[in-house]
Order: structure tokens, then sequence, then C-alpha cells
């Protein structure tokens, strides 16, 4: 494989995870320590709602061990408007909270689009133009989680190519599903988890998600996260993948 698939959850602060992922006496402060040496990824997603300081971001970065990697959710405030290139202060406003303490531990950014909105070249060509490659020397990559059909389409698929960034493969029913290589690596969000399976998710649906990101890490690295579903079994579902992929 030309890339390393790295599989995880979004977040680590749940509380009916405890007991089912976390020792009940584990104390919280460690949750992030625990879960970071169980899984090889974690979307965070509280950055979807606020942002944090720089030494929240030394914090998760000194807690969790070498090789491991954060994605990253970008505010709401970025995406969730009318005129996509008119986020630009609250871009700044978001990458310069910190996120670049994480240095090597820094994966991609997940930008999330509602469901209401509608592909337009020209709104998405301005957005795209506004994002950085790089940040206090530090490689940014940059995905793009689109919810309405109309995002299916080869004008969307040549505008991310030509910047380099990512479409997330979503794999829910309700939103697209798009694989397409746009960028030097690949981000799934799988939304498949089932509260009356106690690893989420069945032996054969966990062989078709192994045998697909392998292939996908054929063309670089991977970001695969158990997301929504039976939030209470991703854990579960991400570590038996984990056992798969490594037997």
């Amino acid at each position: 494989m030309a890339g390393k698939i790295r599989v995880g959850v979004g977040g680590w602060t749940f509380e009916p995870w405890r007991g089912v992922f976390y020792p009940k006496d584990l104390s919280q402060k460690r949750e992030l320590e625990f879960a970071s040496r169980a899984l090889t990824s974690i979307e965070i997603n509280g950055t979807y709602y606020s942002t944090f300081k720089p030494d929240s971001w030394r914090k998760w970065r000194d807690e969790t061990p070498e090789g491991f990697v954060f994605s990253v959710k970008a505010s709401r405030f970025c995406t969730n408007r009318k005129v996509l290139a008119e986020m630009g202060p609250s871009m700044e406003k978001f990458l310069g909270q910190g996120l670049t303490e994480l240095g090597p531990k820094l994966g991609p950014i997940n930008w999330q689009f509602m469901a209401t909105k509608k592909f337009d070249a020209e709104d998405f060509g301005g957005f795209l133009k506004l994002l950085p490659k790089e940040l206090d020397k530090v490689k940014l990559r940059h995905v793009m989680e689109v919810r309405s059909p109309t995002f299916a389409c080869k004008e969307f698929y040549a505008l991310c190519k030509k910047h380099g960034v990512a479409i997330v493969y979503a794999k829910d029913k309700e939103f697209p599903e798009i694989d397409e290589p746009t960028a030097d690596f690949t981000y799934a969000r799988l939304m498949a988890s089932r509260e009356d399976l106690e690893q989420g998710v069945t032996d054969k649906e966990l062989d078709g998600f192994a045998k697909q990101a392998k292939a996908w890490a054929k063309r670089g690295d991977v970001f695969l996260y158990f997301i929504s579903g039976a939030k209470v079994r991703n854990p579960a579902a991400a570590q038996a993948l984990i056992k798969k992929l490594w037997k």
C-alpha cells in the first residue's frame, strides 16, 4: 500500500462510552490518552461550534502517541453562509486558534456543508481559492463534506482536483456517496453502525470496509471514521476494523 490507513471516531468525550469503551474507573481527564491508544485517529468535532486556546491543542498533542493523527472539523461560521468567498475573517479566526500546535499530528481539515447548500461553481471556486496550503510551516490538507446531490457532478470533481482538495466519502443513505480521487488522500465518514450489534457492524460489512480502505491506500493516506449511526458502538466498530486491517 502507498498510504497509511488511520481509523477512528468523532471526538472522545461521550458519557455512554463509559463502561462500554472506557473503563468505568478511568478518570475523564485520561479519556484522550486511552482513546488515542485504542484508535489511530480522531476527528475533533468540537471545533465546528467553538474555538480552543493554543494550550488545548498542545495538551492534545502531548497526550497522544507518536504516529497518531487528528482531523479537525472546520467552523460552521465558515461554511454555513450564502456567499462562501466571504468567509475570510471566519477562516482566519478558525485557523488561528492553534491548530498548528499539533505539528505532524494535524491531519485533514473537514469543511462540512449543510444539505441545503447546493453546488455553484463560482461560489465554491471562490471558497477553495481561500484555503491555504500551509500555515506556520505545517502542511494543510482540506476535504469537502457536501450533502446535496447537486455536488455529484464532474464540474465539482474537476474543481476539487484543481485545488487538490478531497471529497468526503459518506456512507449514509441520506447523502451523496462520492468516491472520486481529487487529492492525494481519502477521507471517509461511515454512518452505518447499529446499536443491536456489539461491534456496531457485521463481519461482512467490516470485510467490505477493509477491502475498500486498502484500495484507497494505493493512491495515498486514508482517514476513516465511524460517525453518527449508533454512536455508542462506533469505537467498537473502529477497533474491529483496525484489527481486521492488520490481521
